[in-house]
């Protein structure tokens, strides 16, 4: 199954990450490393929120990452939902479809 972690991100959010940065890669360089992180990223224009789609059985590992997050922790992100995704077309897609 597949799951979007989704972040509503601060106003200031692109200011206040600096700092901050290399420790949110870290976690989610070792959560792709461990094949639960397929892609992530922030939205632009404007930055106002990130989606970040994990493959599993279940929820857990974005549910863990976002609670691990430096960003979640230390404010930049003012809401963050995990919410499962019905994957149909794409060579990963996680569901048949005739």
């Amino acid at each position: 199954m597949h799951y979007l972690l989704i972040y509503d991100l601060a106003d200031d959010y692109l200011e206040r990450r600096v700092p901050l940065r290399a420790a949110h890669l870290r976690l989610a360089r070792e959560a792709e490393a461990q094949g639960a992180l397929v892609l992530g990223g922030a939205l632009a224009q404007p930055a106002d929120g990130a989606v970040l789609l994990f493959t599993g059985d279940s929820p857990a590992a974005a549910e863990a990452f976002a609670r691990a997050d430096p960003y979640v922790a230390h404010g930049l992100v003012t809401r963050w939902r995990v919410r499962e995704w019905t994957t149909v077309v794409g060579r990963d897609a996680a569901v048949t479809v005739p």
